[in-house]
Order: structure tokens, then sequence, then C-alpha cells
């Protein structure tokens, strides 16, 4: 620390009682540098105190406060304001606590320029100003109204400059007389300056740490980190006063899969940019890959949350420049409105979280608003969803097989690829966890194993000389979007050494015909194209109708068990059965009818033209073994095969 000279100790005017010396100047020399010594002490003990502030990281403006505080402990006169200055140059009060709020309110705002009064002026200029009498000096023009009433005649200003010699703030004494600083006041300011220097540098440091830490860095908007706080500062005690937004977009992987991650990159920014300015001045957030959360919480965004959200789609669907390929991005968006009984945000976005997964499921590309019972319903499909990934994972997804028989001689000609979960001893129908297969990564990954059980299971019965004919696997809505079907199934049944010429794809009505860009038609139809025959199933319970088997390509209709339930003479059933019979006849398209567990069922469609069905009258699904055991007995070509009726017959009285 530069030694406070004999002049500063005088000239400081410190509440010490210092009286010139009547005695020799040596004595009067040796009382003076005690004086000295003790304020050397006094500006150190100010530095220790500041220092430690900054160190623990106390608040910018409690650490302001107390350095204005110690530095008019030292010089008692002096009336101390420290103003910061943001890259705009805007004034903004830091520290003043001898002055009104009121003064320091009315500086917040004004702009650095060479007639803003003394501080403004200083920053301005980066050097220090001194203005000796307030109302006549031509700086305080537009200011002096503000700073005489409240007995204010002076102002002296120190330019604090950062690294790069910009003013990032200014520290001030006032004086109640008209008076310029003393070199007391100058050695006091020269310290004080140094010392905010630091503690803005700190805070400066600190701010960029935190915009870092909240804001995304590709879509410049605030992150999960950000979304998370501001969450957690929202009141929930009036319903209605605030909503939330969730929303993913459905083409980012196929944009990164098909133009590579740099196309995907400038799909992000671009949404996120479309989103943020549809709903502003509300946050848009970004907290994931391809997910944005928004909170809603002006009056125009709440008035009509579809509304709303119909806004976001519309501009989302506006044809993007991305990597020189023109892409549409695709959103789906989950709401949710802060309802009675939400006593904390995270319920909001937990119900947000539900409506979107609900959403996704039921229709991509639309908006879905949270009711009461919807989280329920997803819960338990959660479980669903958790229960089959476990066990496909302990390899605990079987395959079972329903024969598929001539109905006049009761051959088998061939089977039906069933799923079946073990739980225990128990063995779980499909039916019992359908719900988990709307899942994406589920469907498909149960797809994946049953391919591989199936295909070992046809090579084992080709090996053992049995006249296989083929096998009809059920394929979902998940499989057809993933997309690389046909070679999925190529290696699965390669690796075994198996033709594809055994498998029949059995889609259903609902994934078949209800998707809207007919991606699922497509993709069917280039399956047909590579030799594999497809089956329509459940037919009469979805979408199609018999207009459709003009159009769409299929080799095979499974009419559905309600319809075969219903058979009986003059029952409109067996109209709508005959009929499609005779139409699928003319087509070239072979029918299967599902469900038939009576003699007098298999009798009807016989003498309809049906010559081919499925159901508990011949057998139920039954495992490998069983299944191994039905072929050797009953299938079409074996040596010898016996009805399998008769045999089904027999199982059950046993």
């Amino acid at each position: 620390m530069v030694k406070i000279s004999e002049q500063f100790a005088l000239q400081a005017g410190l509440k010490a009682n210092l009286k010139p010396s009547s005695g020799s100047y040596n004595h009067g020399s040796n009382h003076n540098s005690a004086v000295v010594a003790s304020l050397e002490n006094r500006v150190l003990t100010l530095q220790n105190i500041i220092l430690e502030m900054i160190a623990k990281g106390k608040p910018l403006a409690d650490t302001a406060s107390r350095l204005c505080l110690e530095a008019e402990q030292l010089a008692p006169s002096a009336i101390c304001s420290i103003l910061t200055v943001d890259n705009r140059g805007i004034i903004h009060p830091l520290a003043g606590p001898s002055l009104p709020t009121t003064y320091s309110a009315a500086l917040d705002g004004l702009k650095i320029g060479p007639t803003t009064g003394s501080c403004g002026t200083a920053a301005y200029l980066r050097s220090e100003v001194t203005v000796t009498d307030i109302e006549t000096d031509s700086r305080w023009a537009d200011y002096r109204h503000l700073a005489l009433p409240i007995g204010l005649r002076a102002c002296w200003s120190s330019p604090i400059l950062d690294a790069a010699g910009e003013a990032s703030g200014t520290f001030a004494f006032y004086y109640r007389e008209c008076r310029g600083p003393t070199e007391a006041e100058r050695e006091i300011v020269r310290q004080c300056v140094h010392l905010c220097a630091i503690a803005l540098d700190r805070e400066h440091r600190m701010h960029v740490h935190r915009q870092r830490a909240f804001t995304d860095a590709l879509s410049e908007l605030p992150n999960r980190a950000a979304f998370n706080a501001a969450l957690g500062t929202l009141d929930c005690g009036t319903p209605g006063d605030w909503a939330l937004f969730v929303i993913d977009l459905d083409n980012l992987k196929v944009v990164n899969d098909t133009f590579g991650h740099h196309a995907g990159d400038c799909l992000l920014k671009g949404a996120a940019q479309r989103i943020a300015t549809a709903v502003a001045p509300d946050a848009t957030f970004r907290i994931g890959g391809d997910e944005f959360a928004i909170i809603l919480q002006s009056a125009d965004t709440l008035a009509d949350l579809e509304k709303t959200a119909e806004n976001i789609l519309a501009v989302l669907a506006e044809p993007a420049q991305c990597a020189g390929h023109m892409i549409i991005p695709r959103a789906t968006i989950g709401g949710a409105a802060l309802s009675p009984g939400d006593r904390v945000a995270e319920r909001v976005r937990q119900n947000a979280d539900f409506a979107l997964y609900h959403a996704k499921e039921t229709g991509r590309g639309g908006f879905v608003r949270y009711w009461p019972g919807l989280g329920t319903n997803i819960t338990r499909r959660l479980g669903k969803i958790r229960d089959v990934d476990a066990a496909l994972r302990d390899h605990r997804i079987d395959a079972y097989y329903q024969p598929v028989v001539r109905l006049d001689t009761q051959e088998i000609v061939g089977l039906e690829a069933l799923c079946r979960m073990r739980i225990g001893r128990q063995i779980v129908a499909a039916a019992d966890f359908q719900e988990a297969t709307n899942d994406v990564h589920v469907a498909m990954a149960m797809t994946a194993r049953m391919m591989a059980l199936v295909a070992a299971d046809v090579r084992a019965w080709l090996d053992m000389g049995i006249p296989f004919q083929h096998v009809g696997l059920n394929i979902s809505s998940a499989d057809m979007h993933g997309g690389m079907l046909a070679q999925r199934l190529a290696d699965a049944f390669k690796r075994e050494n198996v033709s594809l010429e055994h498998v029949v794809l059995e889609v259903t009505e609902t994934v078949y015909m209800g998707d809207g860009d007919r991606m699922v038609q497509r993709a069917v139809e280039a399956l047909r194209a590579t030799g594999l025959r497809v089956a329509l199933d459940d037919f009469g319970t979805g979408y199609a109708s018999l207009t459709h088997l003009l159009t769409v390509p299929v080799d095979i209709i499974k009419i559905d068990k309600s319809f075969i339930a219903r058979l009986a003479p003059g029952d409109a059933s067996m109209a709508i059965v005959e009929g499609l019979i005779q139409i699928a006849k003319k087509l070239d398209i072979r029918v299967i009818a599902e469900g038939i567990e009576t003699e007098g069922q298999a009798r009807q469609l016989r003498a309809a033209g049906c010559h081919l069905g499925q159901g508990y009258l011949y057998s139920k699904a039954v495992d490998r073994d069983a299944t191994t055991a039905l072929l050797l007995k009953h299938a079409q070509g074996a040596e010898r095969p016996a009805p399998l009726q008769a045999a089904a017959r027999k199982t059950a009285r046993r």
C-alpha cells in the first residue's frame, strides 16, 4: 500500500482530535507519524473487509454498500455513491447508503454523456470529473433539481475501468459545501476504486458463468437449468395464472440421419427462434435435444391455449432452408394450465409431459391439453412399458404360434406368431401389454426379438423335414416409421438361412390406413416389391372399407373374429363376410377367417367360399414344442396328416 503522507493525515479530517502541537517540530512530527500509522491500518482494515466479502461471494450490492460506509468513516464530510454502467452505456445505482433512495432511483436508466452530471460524464470521458458547484456547472443543468434540494452542492466522480479500459461504473464523493477533493480523499478513493474494479470484475465473471450455465449454446435460449429455476419462482396460488407448453420436434432424427447433423442444428436453431417469437414476451426454453418448454403468463396467450398452440404450429410449418435443403419443422405440443389442487409447479410440468406423451401416441403434429385422468392412464401405460422392457432384457418375451388351417381338410397350412410374456410360471398374452407397444422403442425391440425367435424356429422345423409353408409376423406402426424394416427382416432370417418366402407380414388396418402421409402404405408397397407377402389383419375393425381393396396392395385379408362370432343365417355379419369373400376372390386376394370356435361357424364359412381359418376350434396359440408336435401330425404335405379339429377335441376332453 502506498504510504499515506503527513499532509494526507492532517487533511483527512478524521475524528482523531488532531490539534497542532505546541511543542517542538520533532514532537509534532512524531505525533503525526503515529496518526499516519493509525490511518494506514484503518485503510488496510477497509481493504481486508471488502476483499474478504468479495472472496466469500457476498452480493455485490452488499459489498458496495459496506465499502461506501467504510469510506465515509475515513472521510466523514463526504457522501459516497457507486454506480454501474452496462454495455449500452446506461447508468444503474449500485450503492449509496447515505443518499435518499429517491435520488438514487432517479439516476437509474440515464445514459452516460458529456453533460450527464459528474458520474455520467466521468464514465463517458473515462476520467475523473470534479464539479465544485452543482448549481452553476453546465454538466448538471438537467440534474441539479435532484441534488440541490437534498443539500448536495458539489460532486467529484472517478470512473471504474475494466480490463479493456471501458467504464464499468463510477465511484463518487458528494459534498454539502462547494469544494473539491482533498489529497487525503484522493488516496481513499484511489483505494476504493481499485476495490470496486475487483468486485465488478468478479461480478462480471460470475454473470458470464451464470449466463453460460443457464443458456443453451446452440439455440441461445435459456436451458433446462434456467427452466427449472424459473419454475421454482412461479406462484401457484391462483388457478389459471400461468400455463406450460412442452414441445417436441418430430422430425429432427430424420433430418439428422438424412441430411446430417449440420442440417439438424440449423433446424433446431430455426425452430427455437420461431417458437420464441411466436409466444413473446413469454419465456421459451430448450430443455432437451429436440424438446422445448414455454411458460405462458401473458393474458393473450393464456386466453386461448388451443389458439396459442395453433399459432406455434403454424409458424413452424413454414419451410426452412437448412444446409441447402428445404425442411419443414414438425412438432407436437402438450400443455397444462395451473389448476386447483396444483400446489407446486412441478405438478403442472408433469401434467404437460403427460399431455405431450398422449399427443405423440394419438397423433403427432397436434396439440393436446391435459385433462384430469390422463395422468392415471399414462402412468398405467408407463408401468406396462417398464414391464415389457424388463422382460425383453431378461429374455422373457417368447413366440407362441396359432395354426392356420384349411377348413375342408383341417390341415395346417401356416402359422401366426404371437407374442407372449413370461412372469414366473404365468404366460401373459399380448393383449395384456398391448399399450406398451405404443412406445416406439419397445415396439421395435419386441419386433426384433420376435424376428429372431421365429427365424430360429422356422429353421428348426425345416431341418426336421416338416413341409413348412409360412408364418405370419405382426408388424407395428413403429416398425414402419423406424425405417429399414426390409433390411431388418432380411438380416434376421438370413442369419438362420431361412427364405423370406416363408414370411407373411401382418399389418392391422389401424396401422396400415391410419397414417395421413401414406408413409406406411409406401413402406408396404416397397416390401411387397421384394417378394414378401402382406396380410391385412383384423379387417373390419379399423379404417378400411371394401373400396380400399381396389387401391391398397395386400395379398391376404384376415376377417376379424368379431364378424365370425356373429355368424348366423340371416345375420348382417354373414352378408358382409360373403360379400367380402366374393370381392377378394375376384381381386385374387386370399381370405383367412379369425376366431373360429364352433363347427357351425366353420361350416358356414366353407359354404360361403372361405378356405382358410384359425381359432380355438383348431388350436389356441401354443409354445414351440407343442407347435412342433402339431406340425408333425397335421401339416399339409406331412405323411398321413390327421384332421386338426379332432385332435383339438381330444385335447379339450383331456
